[in-house]
């Protein structure tokens, strides 16, 4: 029997049978470590379980987003202890809890003075690069998802245990797909957003998106993307320079300082040339007057918040929306009842203080920074050895059923664990 002292503890704290405030703590030997702790974005933050700062000895970040970044600075009140991931995640992590910190109409447990001490502990890692903390390797992947996200390898004596992170295996005009040269593991822990649904082939989403944008441009049309700030945004500008979109583009919000970032670290990117022409050659907003006039210009606006939840897009919706010439092209995923999926269900929309039939055009083009269903599959297909699969961020369903599909057509055993659960490998 193997001697429990050489076992490796998996405490999941939240992002378990749901999409959102992701963290597992990883008890090994004397040692713990954070795997992301993030918040769940919905009307009032969702924080995970709580676990003690003076518990955990290290963090591990995957990505910047808040579902996996936002709670982070909670351990860095009282106490110091390093923080590991890429130089882009802690910059856009900064940027994002930043925002939040401002937006907050709620009292949050930190303050900015927490997230500068975050920042100030980071460790910055490369892709590939194994780092020593206690007796454990350290070992992030590119994970597809943002710029800078990782997958986590953790190996410690004869165990190697995989954390995806939230990850997309297929290349996007912005970032390669996913590293999936992994050694033999003793367990995987997966992300299954979309494990019930296969998404349709890129090329042909990217190719109309185009196509539809030229037409409403050259009938004297506007057209408002709402998009993330990360990533997604950039991507955007990225889809529309490589098809040589030759109408006037502008970008807004945050994701202007999305942007700055990014070009600072262009080798992260798949084509840091496409890039930098797409970021460089369009039309940054610096103020109201140049907000109105563009709102009402034939060309495209690119603008935060992707759901509608806020930002500046919502300016740019009480002009835009009225017209039947203009258009909304939806990109990022709509989370249900925010505003972006209600303009998607009922094509209504807050106007002037009134829910309005909104007049413009709306599209829905399917882009994601996730895998599908087939992808997450032949993830586990491929994997050497006869690893633990454990499957996470995702609702109940998919978590399931995800699950029972790799047990009952792979053979490996599957796990689907509830917020709170203990798993041992």
């Amino acid at each position: 029997m193997n001697n429990i002292s050489n076992k490796i503890k998996l405490k999941f704290l939240g992002g378990a049978k749901e999409v959102g405030r992701s963290g597992i703590a990883v008890k090994i030997d004397r040692n713990q470590i954070l795997v992301d702790y993030g918040v769940m974005m919905s009307h009032h933050p969702g924080f995970p379980m709580h676990v003690s700062p003076r518990e955990i000895n290290g963090i591990v970040l995957s990505h910047a987003h808040l579902d996996h970044s936002g709670a982070i600075p909670l351990f860095y009140i009282s106490e110091k202890m390093p923080l590991f991931g890429t130089q882009p995640t802690f910059d856009l992590s900064k940027l994002l809890i930043t925002d939040f910190l401002k937006l907050s109409g709620y009292f949050l447990p930190y303050e900015f003075i927490d997230l500068q001490n975050m920042c100030e502990n980071s460790v910055n890692l490369s892709y590939r690069n194994p780092y020593k903390f206690k007796d454990i390797f350290i070992e992030l992947f590119n994970a597809g998802h943002i710029p800078g996200s990782a997958q986590v390898l953790l190996t410690w004596k004869d165990k190697q245990i995989l954390y995806t992170g939230d990850y997309n295996t297929l290349k996007t005009k912005l970032l390669n797909g996913a590293d999936q040269d992994y050694p033999e593991l003793d367990a995987l822990i997966m992300e299954s957003t979309y494990a019930l649904d296969d998404h349709p082939p890129r090329e042909e989403i990217e190719l109309n998106f185009v196509k539809r944008a030229k037409e409403v441009v050259e009938e004297g049309g506007t057209v408002l993307v709402p998009a993330f700030a990360v990533g997604r945004s950039q991507e955007i500008l990225c889809i529309l320079a490589s098809h040589n979109f030759e109408y006037p583009i502008s970008i807004d919000g945050m994701a202007k300082d999305a942007n700055d970032i990014l070009l600072q670290h262009l080798d992260k990117l798949r084509d840091p040339k496409l890039a930098f022409d797409a970021l460089k050659k369009i039309n940054w907003i610096t103020g109201w007057a140049e907000r109105r006039r563009v709102a009402k210009k034939p060309g495209v606006i690119v603008s935060p918040a992707g759901m509608l939840k806020g930002g500046n897009a919502i300016f740019y919706m009480n002009t835009v929306a009225k017209k039947k010439k203009n258009a909304i092209f939806v990109v990022s995923y709509q989370v249900p009842d925010t505003p972006g999926r209600k303009l998607i269900d009922t094509k209504k929309f807050l106007i002037g203080g009134k829910m309005r039939t909104v007049s413009a055009e709306i599209d829905h083009f399917h882009l994601t920074s996730h895998c599908g269903k087939s992808e997450l599959i032949s993830t586990v297909k491929n994997l050497k050895g006869n690893p633990k699969v454990i499957i996470m961020h995702g609702d109940e369903e998919n978590c399931q059923s995800l699950a029972h599909e790799i047990e009952s057509d792979i053979g490996l055993e599957a796990l689907a664990p509830n917020t709170g659960d203990m798993i041992i490998v």
